[in-house]
C-alpha cells in the first residue's frame, strides 16, 4: 500500500476542505490570543467518542494510525504544528481565555491525542506542559487504550 493510499483511507481531505476557506482567520484569531469563530473540530481534531455533535463525529480521529497519518499529511501536519505553536506563543494566558468552554477541553484532548503519536518534547507535549501542567486528558487516553485493545495483536 502506498502512503497516499493510507492517507486517502482516512478521508483526510475532509480536513483540508474545511480548513482552506478559514485558515487565515484561524491564524489571526490565534495571534490575537482568542478564538472567535467555529473551527475547532477541524483545526484541533480530537479522538472519536468525545463529542456528540455531527461536526465532532465527522471530524473525529478514529485511531492512532489516523492521527499519525494526519501528522504526516503534507498540509495538515504543518498546519496543526503552526496553530499549536501560535497557541504556545500567546503570552501569559489561560487556555480557557484563549478558547472558551468547551473548546478548551477540545484543545486538551487534541494535544493529548497528537502527543501520544509524537516523540517526547513535541509541540503537543509542550502544550500539555504549558497549559495543563503536563497532564494528558484522561478520556482521550481511555478511548485510545480501548480502541487499541480492540485491534488484532498484529496491528497493535
Amino acid at each position: 500500500m502506498r502512503s497516499t493510499d493510507q492517507l486517502d483511507a482516512f478521508n483526510l481531505p475532509r480536513f483540508v476542505q474545511a480548513q482552506d476557506p478559514v485558515f487565515e482567520w484561524v491564524q489571526e484569531e490565534l495571534r490575537a490570543g482568542q478564538k472567535r469563530r467555529h473551527w475547532m473540530w477541524f483545526i484541533f481534531p480530537q479522538f472519536s467518542g468525545l463529542g456528540d455533535s455531527e461536526m465532532s463525529r465527522y471530524f473525529a480521529i478514529r485511531s492512532s494510525e489516523e492521527a499519525t497519518a494526519y501528522l504526516k499529511h503534507p498540509l495538515l501536519g504543518p498546519r496543526l504544528r503552526m496553530c499549536t505553536q501560535l497557541v504556545l506563543d500567546i503570552p501569559q494566558s489561560s487556555i480557557a481565555k484563549i478558547f472558551g468552554h468547551p473548546d478548551n477541553l477540545k484543545f486538551h484532548s487534541s494535544m493529548t491525542l497528537f502527543a501520544q503519536v509524537s516523540p517526547k518534547g513535541s509541540l503537543f507535549h509542550q502544550a500539555l506542559d504549558q497549559y495543563f501542567h503536563g497532564i494528558p486528558d484522561d478520556w482521550t487516553l481511555s478511548l485510545l487504550d480501548s480502541k487499541q485493545a480492540q485491534l488484532p495483536p498484529n496491528q497493535r
